[in-house]
Protein backbone atom coordinates (compact mmCIF):
# COMPACT_ATOMS: atom_id res chain seq x y z
CA UNK A 1 0.00 0.00 0.00
CA UNK A 2 1.50 3.38 -0.95
CA UNK A 3 2.14 5.82 1.90
CA UNK A 4 3.28 9.45 2.21
CA UNK A 5 6.95 10.25 2.67
CA UNK A 6 8.44 9.00 5.97
CA UNK A 7 5.03 7.88 7.22
CA UNK A 8 4.76 6.64 10.82
CA UNK A 9 2.07 3.99 11.22
CA UNK A 10 -0.01 3.64 14.38
CA UNK A 11 1.06 1.05 16.93
CA UNK A 12 -1.92 -0.85 18.33
CA UNK A 13 0.23 -2.88 20.67
CA UNK A 14 1.94 -1.83 23.86
CA UNK A 15 3.80 1.12 22.31
CA UNK A 16 0.78 3.18 21.33
CA UNK A 17 -2.06 5.17 22.86
CA UNK A 18 -4.36 2.21 22.27
CA UNK A 19 -2.28 -0.10 24.50
CA UNK A 20 -1.89 2.71 27.05
CA UNK A 21 -5.67 3.25 27.21
CA UNK A 22 -6.58 -0.44 27.11
CA UNK A 23 -4.26 -1.09 30.06
CA UNK A 24 -5.82 1.76 32.02
CA UNK A 25 -9.29 0.38 31.32
CA UNK A 26 -8.21 -3.05 32.62
CA UNK A 27 -6.84 -1.48 35.83
CA UNK A 28 -10.11 0.39 36.42
CA UNK A 29 -12.19 -2.78 36.05
CA UNK A 30 -9.99 -5.34 37.84
CA UNK A 31 -8.85 -4.71 41.42
CA UNK A 32 -6.11 -7.32 40.99
CA UNK A 33 -4.61 -5.63 37.93
CA UNK A 34 -1.72 -3.23 37.62
CA UNK A 35 -1.01 -0.64 34.95
CA UNK A 36 2.59 -0.73 33.86
CA UNK A 37 2.33 2.38 31.66
CA UNK A 38 1.69 4.36 34.86
CA UNK A 39 4.03 2.36 37.10
CA UNK A 40 1.12 0.90 39.11
CA UNK A 41 1.77 -2.48 40.73
CA UNK A 42 -0.87 -5.26 40.48
CA UNK A 43 -3.50 -5.04 43.20
CA UNK A 44 -2.36 -1.65 44.51
CA UNK A 45 -5.03 0.82 45.66
CA UNK A 46 -3.17 3.68 44.05
CA UNK A 47 -4.22 7.16 43.10
CA UNK A 48 -3.38 7.85 39.46
CA UNK A 49 -3.48 11.24 37.74
CA UNK A 50 -3.50 11.17 33.93
CA UNK A 51 -3.05 14.61 32.34
CA UNK A 52 -3.81 14.80 28.61
CA UNK A 53 -2.32 17.91 26.99
CA UNK A 54 -4.08 18.12 23.66
CA UNK A 55 -1.53 18.50 20.86
CA UNK A 56 1.74 18.06 22.80
CA UNK A 57 3.91 16.08 20.41
CA UNK A 58 7.01 14.22 21.51
CA UNK A 59 9.12 16.11 18.97
CA UNK A 60 8.06 19.43 20.48
CA UNK A 61 8.86 18.23 24.00
CA UNK A 62 12.35 17.06 22.98
CA UNK A 63 13.27 20.30 21.22
CA UNK A 64 11.32 23.32 22.43
CA UNK A 65 10.93 21.63 25.82
CA UNK A 66 14.66 21.11 26.37
CA UNK A 67 15.44 21.71 30.04
CA UNK A 68 11.80 21.39 31.13
CA UNK A 69 10.55 19.42 34.13
CA UNK A 70 8.18 17.54 31.83
CA UNK A 71 11.10 16.34 29.68
CA UNK A 72 13.04 15.29 32.79
CA UNK A 73 10.30 12.77 33.60
CA UNK A 74 9.75 11.57 30.04
CA UNK A 75 9.92 7.77 29.91
CA UNK A 76 9.52 7.33 26.17
CA UNK A 77 7.04 8.00 23.41
CA UNK A 78 3.95 6.32 22.01
CA UNK A 79 2.19 6.42 18.68
CA UNK A 80 -1.15 8.11 18.25
CA UNK A 81 -3.99 6.38 16.45
CA UNK A 82 -5.21 6.77 12.87
CA UNK A 83 -6.04 9.55 12.16
CA UNK A 84 -3.83 11.45 14.59
CA UNK A 85 -6.58 13.78 15.73
CA UNK A 86 -8.54 14.64 18.87
CA UNK A 87 -11.85 13.03 17.92
CA UNK A 88 -10.14 9.71 17.26
CA UNK A 89 -7.32 9.66 19.83
CA UNK A 90 -9.13 11.30 22.72
CA UNK A 91 -12.08 8.94 22.29
CA UNK A 92 -9.62 6.03 22.49
CA UNK A 93 -8.29 7.56 25.72
CA UNK A 94 -11.87 7.81 27.04
CA UNK A 95 -12.98 4.31 26.05
CA UNK A 96 -9.88 2.10 25.79
CA UNK A 97 -10.82 0.88 22.30
CA UNK A 98 -9.44 1.63 18.83
CA UNK A 99 -11.04 4.00 16.28
CA UNK A 100 -12.32 1.01 14.30
CA UNK A 101 -14.47 0.14 17.33
CA UNK A 102 -15.58 3.54 18.63
CA UNK A 103 -16.09 4.77 15.07
CA UNK A 104 -14.89 8.38 15.37
CA UNK A 105 -12.36 8.46 12.56
CA UNK A 106 -11.90 12.21 12.34
CA UNK A 107 -13.21 15.62 13.33
CA UNK A 108 -15.83 15.04 10.63
CA UNK A 109 -17.47 11.67 10.03
CA UNK A 110 -20.10 10.47 7.56
CA UNK A 111 -23.29 9.01 9.00
CA UNK A 112 -26.39 9.36 6.86
CA UNK A 113 -28.66 8.57 9.84
CA UNK A 114 -27.82 12.04 11.14
CA UNK A 115 -27.71 13.97 7.90
CA UNK A 116 -24.44 13.03 6.22
CA UNK A 117 -21.18 14.71 7.21
CA UNK A 118 -21.18 15.76 10.86
CA UNK A 119 -18.76 16.86 13.60
CA UNK A 120 -19.32 14.35 16.44
CA UNK A 121 -17.66 16.28 19.30
CA UNK A 122 -19.68 19.51 19.03
CA UNK A 123 -22.54 17.51 17.43
CA UNK A 124 -23.02 19.81 14.47
CA UNK A 125 -23.89 19.20 10.85
CA UNK A 126 -21.07 20.32 8.61
CA UNK A 127 -22.07 23.86 7.63
CA UNK A 128 -25.36 23.51 9.49
CA UNK A 129 -27.15 23.42 12.83
CA UNK A 130 -26.83 21.20 15.87
CA UNK A 131 -27.77 17.56 15.44
CA UNK A 132 -30.99 16.45 17.08
CA UNK A 133 -32.03 12.81 16.89
CA UNK A 134 -33.59 10.09 19.01
CA UNK A 135 -30.94 8.42 21.24
CA UNK A 136 -28.29 10.33 19.33
CA UNK A 137 -25.20 9.61 21.43
CA UNK A 138 -25.84 5.90 22.13
CA UNK A 139 -26.29 5.33 18.40
CA UNK A 140 -23.45 7.58 17.30
CA UNK A 141 -20.96 6.40 19.97
CA UNK A 142 -22.14 3.02 21.32
CA UNK A 143 -18.93 2.15 23.21
CA UNK A 144 -19.14 2.95 26.93
CA UNK A 145 -16.44 5.11 28.53
CA UNK A 146 -13.86 3.11 30.45
CA UNK A 147 -15.12 4.38 33.83
CA UNK A 148 -18.64 3.09 33.26
CA UNK A 149 -19.16 0.31 35.85
CA UNK A 150 -15.50 0.58 36.89
CA UNK A 151 -14.34 -0.91 40.20
CA UNK A 152 -12.33 2.21 41.06
CA UNK A 153 -13.65 5.78 41.42
CA UNK A 154 -12.89 8.30 38.68
CA UNK A 155 -12.86 12.11 38.66
CA UNK A 156 -12.77 13.93 35.32
CA UNK A 157 -11.22 17.42 35.33
CA UNK A 158 -12.57 19.15 32.23
CA UNK A 159 -12.71 22.71 30.81
CA UNK A 160 -15.87 24.46 31.99
CA UNK A 161 -16.92 25.29 28.43
CA UNK A 162 -17.15 21.62 27.43
CA UNK A 163 -17.47 19.78 30.75
CA UNK A 164 -21.24 19.37 30.44
CA UNK A 165 -21.57 19.18 26.66
CA UNK A 166 -23.62 16.31 25.29
CA UNK A 167 -20.47 14.50 24.16
CA UNK A 168 -18.76 15.01 27.55
CA UNK A 169 -21.76 13.87 29.55
CA UNK A 170 -22.09 10.76 27.39
CA UNK A 171 -18.42 9.92 27.89
CA UNK A 172 -18.48 10.91 31.55
CA UNK A 173 -20.90 8.19 32.63
CA UNK A 174 -19.64 6.51 35.78
CA UNK A 175 -17.33 9.39 36.75
CA UNK A 176 -17.56 12.64 38.68
CA UNK A 177 -17.09 15.64 36.35
CA UNK A 178 -15.16 18.58 37.81
CA UNK A 179 -15.08 21.71 35.59
CA UNK A 180 -12.22 24.23 35.67
CA UNK A 181 -11.60 27.70 34.30
CA UNK A 182 -8.04 28.56 33.30
CA UNK A 183 -4.67 26.95 33.87
CA UNK A 184 -4.32 27.87 37.57
CA UNK A 185 -7.76 26.47 38.33
CA UNK A 186 -6.79 23.37 36.33
CA UNK A 187 -3.97 22.62 38.77
CA UNK A 188 -6.09 23.32 41.83
CA UNK A 189 -8.91 21.07 40.64
CA UNK A 190 -6.43 18.24 40.08
CA UNK A 191 -5.26 18.62 43.69
CA UNK A 192 -8.86 18.76 44.93
CA UNK A 193 -9.76 15.58 43.06
CA UNK A 194 -6.66 13.79 44.38
CA UNK A 195 -7.72 14.81 47.89
CA UNK A 196 -11.19 13.38 47.24
CA UNK A 197 -9.60 9.99 46.46
CA UNK A 198 -7.27 9.97 49.47
CA UNK A 199 -9.05 7.14 51.28
CA UNK A 200 -9.90 4.97 48.29
CA UNK A 201 -7.44 5.54 45.48
CA UNK A 202 -8.65 5.78 41.90
CA UNK A 203 -8.19 7.89 38.80
CA UNK A 204 -8.08 11.61 38.12
CA UNK A 205 -8.31 12.15 34.35
CA UNK A 206 -7.49 15.78 33.50
CA UNK A 207 -7.79 17.27 30.01
CA UNK A 208 -6.19 20.52 28.78
CA UNK A 209 -7.09 21.70 25.23
CA UNK A 210 -5.52 25.18 25.21
CA UNK A 211 -2.16 24.07 23.79
CA UNK A 212 -3.96 22.58 20.77
CA UNK A 213 -6.07 25.69 20.17
CA UNK A 214 -3.04 27.98 20.18
CA UNK A 215 -1.11 25.64 17.86
CA UNK A 216 -3.92 25.74 15.30
CA UNK A 217 -4.23 29.51 15.48
CA UNK A 218 -0.63 30.69 15.69
CA UNK A 219 1.49 27.76 14.51
CA UNK A 220 2.82 24.79 16.42
CA UNK A 221 6.10 26.42 17.53
CA UNK A 222 4.91 30.00 17.80
CA UNK A 223 5.70 32.25 20.75
CA UNK A 224 2.12 31.81 21.98
CA UNK A 225 2.47 28.03 22.03
CA UNK A 226 5.87 28.09 23.66
CA UNK A 227 4.59 30.39 26.40
CA UNK A 228 1.67 28.00 26.98
CA UNK A 229 4.07 25.06 27.22
CA UNK A 230 6.18 26.72 29.89
CA UNK A 231 3.06 27.56 31.91
CA UNK A 232 2.10 23.88 31.72
CA UNK A 233 5.61 22.89 32.72
CA UNK A 234 5.41 25.16 35.76
CA UNK A 235 2.05 23.59 36.60
CA UNK A 236 3.59 20.10 36.41
CA UNK A 237 6.47 21.16 38.67
CA UNK A 238 3.96 22.63 41.12
CA UNK A 239 1.97 19.38 41.15
CA UNK A 240 5.14 17.42 41.90
CA UNK A 241 5.84 19.69 44.84
CA UNK A 242 2.27 19.74 46.20
CA UNK A 243 1.83 15.97 45.89
CA UNK A 244 5.28 15.11 47.23
CA UNK A 245 5.29 12.15 49.59
CA UNK A 246 1.73 11.09 48.79
CA UNK A 247 2.58 8.24 46.43
CA UNK A 248 0.44 9.58 43.58
CA UNK A 249 1.23 8.19 40.14
CA UNK A 250 1.42 11.24 37.86
CA UNK A 251 1.22 10.50 34.12
CA UNK A 252 1.24 13.05 31.28
CA UNK A 253 0.61 12.32 27.62
CA UNK A 254 -1.19 13.74 24.58
CA UNK A 255 -3.57 12.67 21.86
CA UNK A 256 -1.43 13.77 18.89
CA UNK A 257 1.30 16.17 17.85
CA UNK A 258 1.41 18.97 15.26
CA UNK A 259 3.01 20.29 12.12
CA UNK A 260 2.58 23.63 10.35
CA UNK A 261 1.09 23.62 6.85
CA UNK A 262 1.97 26.54 4.56
CA UNK A 263 -0.61 27.96 2.19
CA UNK A 264 1.45 26.71 -0.77
CA UNK A 265 0.69 23.12 0.25
CA UNK A 266 -3.07 23.57 0.43
CA UNK A 267 -5.27 21.84 -2.14
CA UNK A 268 -8.70 23.43 -2.59
CA UNK A 269 -11.64 21.46 -3.97
CA UNK A 270 -13.61 24.30 -5.54
CA UNK A 271 -17.42 24.08 -5.72
CA UNK A 272 -18.53 23.11 -9.21
CA UNK A 273 -15.09 21.82 -10.20
CA UNK A 274 -14.50 18.47 -11.90
CA UNK A 275 -12.96 17.10 -8.71
CA UNK A 276 -15.99 18.18 -6.65
CA UNK A 277 -18.31 16.54 -9.19
CA UNK A 278 -16.68 13.17 -8.52
CA UNK A 279 -17.66 13.31 -4.83
CA UNK A 280 -21.04 12.13 -3.54
CA UNK A 281 -20.51 13.98 -0.23
CA UNK A 282 -18.21 16.63 1.24
CA UNK A 283 -14.84 15.47 2.51
CA UNK A 284 -14.74 14.02 6.02
CA UNK A 285 -11.94 13.09 8.39
CA UNK A 286 -9.27 15.79 8.49
CA UNK A 287 -7.59 18.22 6.14
CA UNK A 288 -4.40 16.19 6.68
CA UNK A 289 -6.14 12.84 6.07
CA UNK A 290 -9.40 13.02 4.15
CA UNK A 291 -11.97 10.29 3.68
CA UNK A 292 -13.81 10.55 0.38
CA UNK A 293 -17.15 9.17 -0.76
CA UNK A 294 -16.70 8.96 -4.53
CA UNK A 295 -19.78 8.74 -6.74
CA UNK A 296 -20.63 5.29 -8.04
CA UNK A 297 -18.82 4.66 -11.31
CA UNK A 298 -16.31 7.49 -10.78
CA UNK A 299 -13.68 5.51 -8.87
CA UNK A 300 -11.24 5.07 -11.74
CA UNK A 301 -11.58 8.72 -12.73
CA UNK A 302 -10.99 9.85 -9.14
CA UNK A 303 -7.87 7.69 -8.81
CA UNK A 304 -6.52 9.04 -12.10
CA UNK A 305 -7.17 12.61 -10.94
CA UNK A 306 -5.48 11.99 -7.60
CA UNK A 307 -2.47 10.44 -9.30
CA UNK A 308 -1.89 13.54 -11.40
CA UNK A 309 -3.45 16.61 -9.74
CA UNK A 310 -2.33 15.54 -6.27
CA UNK A 311 1.09 14.16 -7.23
CA UNK A 312 3.59 15.14 -4.55
CA UNK A 313 0.80 16.39 -2.28
CA UNK A 314 -1.22 13.29 -1.43
CA UNK A 315 -1.33 9.54 -1.75
CA UNK A 316 -4.74 8.07 -2.57
CA UNK A 317 -5.63 4.61 -1.29
CA UNK A 318 -8.87 2.67 -1.47
CA UNK A 319 -10.84 2.55 1.76
CA UNK A 320 -10.99 -1.24 1.83
CA UNK A 321 -7.17 -1.33 1.68
CA UNK A 322 -7.08 1.06 4.64
CA UNK A 323 -9.33 -1.26 6.63
CA UNK A 324 -7.53 -4.43 5.52
CA UNK A 325 -4.22 -2.94 6.65
CA UNK A 326 -5.63 -2.42 10.15
CA UNK A 327 -4.86 1.31 10.21
CA UNK A 328 -7.93 1.99 12.36
CA UNK A 329 -6.95 -0.67 14.87
CA UNK A 330 -8.19 -4.02 16.21
CA UNK A 331 -11.52 -5.11 17.64
CA UNK A 332 -15.09 -5.60 16.50
CA UNK A 333 -15.72 -2.86 13.97
CA UNK A 334 -18.30 -0.16 14.56
CA UNK A 335 -21.51 -0.98 12.71
CA UNK A 336 -21.17 2.14 10.51
CA UNK A 337 -17.41 1.92 9.92
CA UNK A 338 -17.68 1.11 6.19
CA UNK A 339 -19.76 4.22 5.67
CA UNK A 340 -17.43 6.33 7.80
CA UNK A 341 -14.33 5.51 5.72
CA UNK A 342 -16.05 6.14 2.37
CA UNK A 343 -14.52 4.72 -0.77
CA UNK A 344 -11.07 6.34 -0.81
CA UNK A 345 -8.62 7.95 1.62
CA UNK A 346 -6.27 10.83 0.79
CA UNK A 347 -3.09 10.61 2.90
CA UNK A 348 -1.49 14.03 2.66
CA UNK A 349 2.23 14.49 2.21
CA UNK A 350 4.15 16.45 4.89
CA UNK A 351 3.10 20.11 4.88
CA UNK A 352 0.06 19.54 2.65
CA UNK A 353 -3.66 19.82 3.37
CA UNK A 354 -6.87 19.41 1.38
CA UNK A 355 -9.96 21.57 1.89
CA UNK A 356 -13.39 21.72 0.30
CA UNK A 357 -16.34 24.06 0.84
CA UNK A 358 -19.83 23.43 2.15
CA UNK A 359 -22.69 25.90 1.86
CA UNK A 360 -23.24 27.66 5.16
CA UNK A 361 -19.75 26.88 6.43
CA UNK A 362 -17.39 29.76 7.19
CA UNK A 363 -13.98 29.10 5.58
CA UNK A 364 -11.15 29.18 8.09
CA UNK A 365 -7.39 28.91 7.91
CA UNK A 366 -5.27 26.81 10.24
CA UNK A 367 -1.53 27.34 10.59
CA UNK A 368 -0.91 24.33 12.81
CA UNK A 369 -2.51 21.07 11.70
CA UNK A 370 -2.58 17.36 12.55
CA UNK A 371 -4.26 14.15 11.47
CA UNK A 372 -1.50 12.93 9.17
CA UNK A 373 1.28 10.37 9.42
CA UNK A 374 4.40 12.48 10.00
CA UNK A 375 6.48 11.66 13.06
CA UNK A 376 5.63 15.03 14.64
CA UNK A 377 1.90 14.30 14.35
CA UNK A 378 2.07 10.64 15.33
CA UNK A 379 4.44 10.50 18.30
CA UNK A 380 3.34 11.65 21.76
CA UNK A 381 5.29 11.57 25.03
CA UNK A 382 4.80 9.28 28.00
CA UNK A 383 5.76 11.18 31.13
CA UNK A 384 5.59 9.20 34.38
CA UNK A 385 6.57 9.67 38.01
CA UNK A 386 5.38 8.66 41.48
CA UNK A 387 5.33 11.53 43.96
Amino acid sequence: MPLPTAAVLPDYGDEGLYGFAAGLRTWLHDLRAGWHHGGVEPGASSTVVVIVIDGLGDGFLNTVGAGSTLLAYRRGSMSSVFPSTTASALTTLLTGVAPAVHGLNGWFIHDRRFGGVIAPLPLLHRGGPEISAFRLLPRLCPVAPMWHHACRPVNLVSPAEIAYSRFSLHHGRGAHIEPYDGIEDFGQRIIDMVDALASSGGLVHAYYPGFDALSHLHGCRSAHVQACFWRLDALFASLLDRLSGRGVHLVVTADHGFIDAPAAGRVDIEPGSESAAMLAAPLFGERRLAFCKVREGAGDEFEAWAGTALAGKAVAIRAHDCLAAGLLGPGEAHSRLLERVGTHVLLMEPGCTIVDQVEGETPYALIGVHGGLTVDEMRVPRIVTCT
